[in-house]
């Protein structure tokens, strides 16, 4: 072999040493990068099921309206949602959900439906506890709910038994200590749209007060679409879409269900009237995730001016 042909093999070997060395840096930053990946996986996943699902805040809103009594300025209504008892809300988060609640000191308590994750089994130490927990909320008023589409008749036990008034596509007036009082309708969900207008009866007395003013509570805020060209109100309060769980900046919402594809975000002006969508307080989705989307309270404050 001549010594150019050595030279060769020499060269030759040197550059296949180097591929194989570029190719293992190559290969070693992929694993890098990969277990990099993972773990960010992994710290997202932690994040967005046990951190953003449990870190309750209240939300506060002021809502302005000439209707309104004089005597009912500054009144404080607490809403609270969509529980999902059993998914990502057990015994303790009950307890904190309620002493935030009575914090507040509200003078009307609103719960907008889905109190049981859908297929959860109730234990009877679990019931006895809600029961024990909700009925410990403290209003001046009084405590209103309407069902969900998850809610069936263990709700109905539970909040009759927490002095709550059900209002299933019916109303309330509500007084307080004068003769001036504001008209709560809660509509429920339903399979039959008929029934939604019964929320409504108080228009249909002669004697009704016209320029009364009315509170909507409302499970999926879509039905609203389809009610305030019918019948009016001062103010929507609805729960159902969570606000999408999942949140994307600059484009919101990922998971708009159904019965809340038109109306998923906080907020909303219907032709001047304010709807306020609850972001709930549990998860409906199958992985229990939430992100850019926190568990919440909604405080609002009622003036008249």
């Amino acid at each position: 072999m001549t010594r150019e042909e050595l030279s060769q093999d020499m060269q030759d070997e040197i550059f296949k040493e180097e591929n194989r060395l570029k190719i293992k840096k190559i290969i070693i930053a992929i694993i890098k990068w990969v277990l990099i990946l993972a773990i960010l996986l992994i710290l997202f996943i932690l994040y967005a099921k046990n951190i953003s699902t449990t870190g309750f805040v209240i939300r506060e809103e002021r809502v302005i309206n000439k209707k309104l009594p004089p005597e009912l300025n500054g009144l404080k209504i607490v809403q609270f949602s969509d529980l999902h008892y059993g998914s990502t809300i057990k015994k303790k988060e009950i307890k904190k959900i309620v002493s935030m609640i009575n914090e507040t000191e509200p003078d009307i308590v609103v719960f907008t439906g889905d109190l049981i994750n859908s297929g959860y089994k109730l234990k009877n130490k679990e019931r006895e506890n809600i029961i024990k927990e909700l009925s410990s909320i403290n209003s001046s008023v009084g405590n209103y709910a309407v069902l969900g589409e998850e809610d069936n008749d263990e709700f109905l036990t539970i909040f009759n038994q927490s002095n709550f008034v059900i209002l299933n596509n019916t109303f309330d007036l509500v007084y307080y200590d004068n003769n001036n009082p504001i008209l709560l309708s809660g509509i429920s969900y339903s399979l039959d749209d008929s029934v939604y207008y019964k929320a409504y009866d108080y228009y249909n007395d002669p004697n009704h007060n016209s320029e009364i003013f009315n509170i909507t509570l409302i499970h999926q805020p879509d039905t609203i679409y389809d009610l305030k060209d019918r019948f009016h109100s001062d103010l929507y309060l609805a729960g159902h879409s969570h606000n999408g769980n999942i949140r994307v900046p600059f484009i919101g919402s990922l998971i708009n269900k159904k019965g809340s594809k038109r109306y998923h975000n906080e907020y909303y002006d219907l032709d001047g009237t304010p709807l306020y969508v609850s972001s709930g307080l549990g998860t409906n989705t199958k992985l229990g995730f939430r992100l850019f989307c926190r568990p919440s309270i909604s405080l609002y404050r009622i003036s008249n001016k």
